[in-house]
């Protein structure tokens, strides 16, 4: 521990020595320098092609078919197994004596953690901007749809993870791409070694990027807003939240997946409590506005006039901002569901049911309503913007709405930034080894990007980072083809002993 804070503190030191070196034309410097490799990957990664004349990026259709396929292949076991995967988060089925680190809830709220952001946030005010309130039933859709997918790779997560002598487990997509394959055969265990390696440099970057400079540098902006915008205090002083956040993150990391899981599970259920009360206070205080934004929602999913290219467009809207959201299929979250306490890899995939259902249907589904009541949505909206749109809908229902929803940002920020810290070093003990060298070195890094990320505008990073997060689905999803049949026997042989009441109990 005193290692890390002292990496820290010497990391840091520059920033917080000099902050005009990190306000002063750095950013720019690092933009021209990075930006024509940024939007090279940027470009190959959203690759798009034309349908109805809007452009779709092929990474949407992607993970949107392959949600689809896992949704019928497996019975709809988003809807049949939802009751259950209940009573496993509430520790039902709890075995205090299996491998892993945390129990079923716990996973859980890490996963839930690292998806349930700003992307709920700002992304759906700027998918209703320009799609409609119909961007809202796509994305409800995709939601659905994208709980299969969940399903999927995090009992995968579970059944190809690595058990240390110490207690610890490492798994993950890069673990069940390359063991799962290699059971195929010699030509499969070298694919599988591939898809592992590429998998594990994707979610490196998107650790550092998106998982994290963004969050800190979104929950900055939304602070100075409401601090008074650039009269503020803190407007020049995005270093000094970056260390502040970085100590806070770095306090928790330190413990491991055990330290995050305790903090998260304490979190996660309060922020989302403190979101969803304000935007169902909202709701509430516009209830007779509620059945007209419903009938929006619905008619705007299949308007031919609707905004942004007619019934496409709104389709592409709301399932982008489904998959930006929950991140189904991407593959991340099966990293935090693998330290879970079981003997049965099904259990954690019926747990994961719940979150895209949770990020996507429920907390997306409170911000476009909210966004469509008080009439906020504007078709001309700066992507960027989505924070201060959000923000603007809140304030319009009651003036210091805009700092419960600063306090749920930084929140959204912190949690993600935990989460994908642990991602991204599990990733990084693949490809390096699990040593304590490798450990600390990672966690440096993690801790400094999070002070670049509130002190800079670094836009081709932000893009290079998405792009490396949403790299990570084109080998995952190729892998979790590969492997459908072991889940399939998996699912089958559990839903008999469940079905005829062999699980034991332990409440």
């Amino acid at each position: 521990m005193k290692n890390i804070m002292r990496g820290a503190f010497a990391l840091s030191w520059l920033a917080t020595v000099n902050p005009a070196w990190a306000q002063n034309g750095i950013d720019e410097q690092i933009n021209s320098a990075i930006k024509p490799a940024a939007d090279a990957v940027a470009g190959f990664i959203f690759s798009s092609f034309p349908v109805g004349g809007v452009d779709i990026p092929f990474v949407l259709v992607w993970l949107i078919v392959a949600a689809s396929i896992f949704t019928f292949y497996f019975k709809f076991i988003n809807f049949r197994a939802f009751k259950h995967g209940f009573h496993l988060v509430r520790g039902d089925y709890n075995d205090p004596n299996a491998a892993g680190e945390v129990t079923h809830f716990q996973a859980l709220a890490t996963a839930l953690s690292g998806t349930v952001g700003l992307g709920n946030i700002a992304g759906v005010a700027v998918a209703v901007s320009l799609g409609g309130p119909g961007a809202t039933f796509w994305m409800i859709l995709a939601g659905l749809l994208g709980m299969s997918s969940k399903f999927t790779e995090c009992t995968l997560g579970v059944k190809y993870r690595n058990e240390y002598p110490d207690g610890t487990v490492s798994g993950g997509p890069m673990y069940y791409l390359a063991k799962g394959l290699a059971e195929r055969g010699p030509g499969f265990a070298k694919l599988g070694k591939v898809l592992a390696v590429l998998f594990a440099i994707f979610c490196i970057g998107g650790s550092f990027g998106g998982g994290n400079m963004f969050q800190a540098n979104q929950s900055f902006s939304q602070l100075v807003n409401v601090t008074g915008g650039e009269a503020s205090w803190m407007a020049d002083k995005g270093w000094l939240f970056g260390l502040v956040v970085a100590a806070c993150v770095g306090l928790v990391i330190i413990g491991g997946i055990k330290g995050i899981a305790r903090v998260t599970s304490r979190i996660v259920p309060f922020m989302a409590v403190v979101y969803v009360t304000a935007g169902m206070v909202i709701i509430l205080a516009n209830i007779t506005a509620v059945p007209a934004a419903f009938g929006a929602i619905i008619s705007g999913a299949f308007s031919p006039e609707g905004v942004a290219g007619g019934v496409i467009g709104v389709l592409f809207q709301g399932f982008k901002r489904a998959a930006f959201s929950n991140e189904a299929g991407i593959g991340s979250a099966a990293i935090a569901h693998s330290a879970v306490q079981t003997n049965r890899p099904v259990t954690e995939g019926i747990v994961a049911l719940y979150e895209p259902f949770v990020d996507t249907v429920v907390v997306c589904t409170i911000t476009a309503l909210v966004i469509i009541i008080t009439g906020t949505w504007d078709p001309g909206v700066d992507p960027a913007a989505g924070v201060q749109l959000t923000s603007d809908a809140f304030e319009s229902a009651i003036g210091w709405f805009p700092w419960v929803l600063t306090i749920a940002v930084v929140l959204f920020a912190f949690s993600t930034m935990i989460s994908w810290s642990y991602y991204g070093l599990k990733c990084w003990t693949f490809l390096f080894g699990e040593s304590r060298a490798a450990d600390f070195t990672y966690k440096i890094l993690f801790l400094f990007f999070v002070i670049v990320g509130s002190s800079m505008q670094l836009g081709s990073v932000i893009d290079f980072s998405d792009a490396m997060i949403f790299a990570m689905a084109f080998p995952n999803v190729l892998g979790l083809y590969f492997l459908l049949p072991v889940v399939k026997r998996e699912l089958n042989e559990y839903w008999a002993d469940y079905k005829a009441g062999r699980l034991q109990r332990t409440r």
